[in-house]
């Protein structure tokens, strides 16, 4: 799996987590996690169809 996914998953948790615990921050803290995670992982995509394409 890769790290951006990973991030996001573990940002929905904490965000879900804060929601369960009235914690607003915890939530703020998730929602954050996730669209890091979101932007490495599109990074990431880029990357990889860079080297894709370097190899043709």
């Amino acid at each position: 799996m890769h790290k951006g996914k990973t991030k996001q998953i573990k940002g929905k948790f904490k965000e879900t987590l804060g929601k369960t615990m009235h914690h607003r921050s915890m939530q703020r803290e998730g929602r954050s996690e996730q669209l890091l995670g979101k932007a490495q992982e599109m990074a990431e995509k880029a990357a990889d169809r860079l080297r894709k394409r370097g190899r043709h």
